[in-house]
């Protein structure tokens, strides 16, 4: 049984959401650098110029690179045969959060009773942690910053089964072209198929942390997030929503087996920045 700190959780927490909210991952400036180079809009290109620069500055100038910093979502992979030392998992990366975004200066943007008083927490805390229990002795991190523009922009529905590949595909393309603006293109979809509603909305949100150019390992599924791509890509919406050929960076997809009367399907969009880092204790 090897033992992991809940000190180490904290600092690795604070650091993490710091830095990702700072810093955009190298494959999403990678890909927004390529989407630029492709875009046939000169306003769509000005604005990718302005991204661009946004990107820089932010590091340079340690200024956000968005004014909403998000919801604070957590990803663990637990190993079992990792044990947790020092105190409660969970209360760890609370003060994570808690510490990343004071540290940082990051925009709290946490409120209780969501449906009434809306009152800040004014630390950014509760996160939203997700825990998966997975074989080994490490303990894997994935956080992500999500930002409440793209996240209003996510949709979950349950079709028919005979509505098919084609059915997925228009639900998808019809709620990016419904979205317009609002998500902050260009943006990421993140899809999930199959399962339970719950399950394919977390399928949906673990999508988005795969790295941009990657295609699922499952041919079929690939064809279909070049497809929903493509598709998008035609809409005309364009970075920001100025017009122009590129809206979408990537459609990241995953599947899962489900009840043979349904067939649940979930759309998490991502902003163009993207945030989202991880650290292995």
């Amino acid at each position: 049984m090897r033992e992991i700190k809940v000190d180490d959780v904290i600092q690795t927490i604070a650091r993490l959401f710091e830095h990702s909210c700072h810093y955009p991952p190298d494959d999403v400036l990678a890909a927004l650098k390529k989407a630029r180079e492709e875009e046939k809009s000169p306003v769509a290109r000005d604005v990718f110029d302005r991204i661009l620069e946004n990107c820089e500055t932010s590091g340079k100038e340690q200024i956000p690179l968005c004014q909403d910093t998000g919801a604070a979502v957590v990803m663990l992979e637990l190993g079992q045969e990792a044990h947790i030392t020092g105190g409660d998992l969970y209360t760890a990366i609370n003060e994570g959060v808690r510490q990343g975004y004071a540290n940082g200066y990051l925009r709290k943007s946490m409120v209780n009773q969501p449906f009434s008083a809306r009152i800040n927490t004014k630390d950014n805390t509760p996160a939203i942690i997700h825990t998966d229990i997975v074989p080994g002795d490490k303990l894997k991190i994935s956080i992500m910053p999500k930002g409440g523009g793209s996240e209003n922009c996510s949709r979950l529905t349950v079709l028919p089964p005979a509505r098919g590949r084609q059915g997925i595909i228009d639900f998808v393309v019809n709620l990016v072209d419904e979205c317009g603006s609002n998500p902050c293109p260009p943006i990421i979809v993140g899809l999930g198929i199959g399962g339970t509603t719950d399950k394919t909305m977390m399928l949906a949100k673990k999508a988005l942390l795969r790295k941009i150019g990657e295609p699922n390992p499952d041919p079929e599924v690939a064809a279909l997030e070049r497809d929903i791509l493509e598709r998008i890509n035609n809409l005309g919406i364009g970075a920001m929503g100025y017009g122009g050929t590129v809206t979408a960076l990537a459609v990241h997809a995953e599947a899962f087996p489900c009840h043979i009367a349904s067939m649940p399907v979930a759309v998490n969009m991502q902003c163009w920045c993207a945030r989202h880092e991880e650290a292995v204790l």
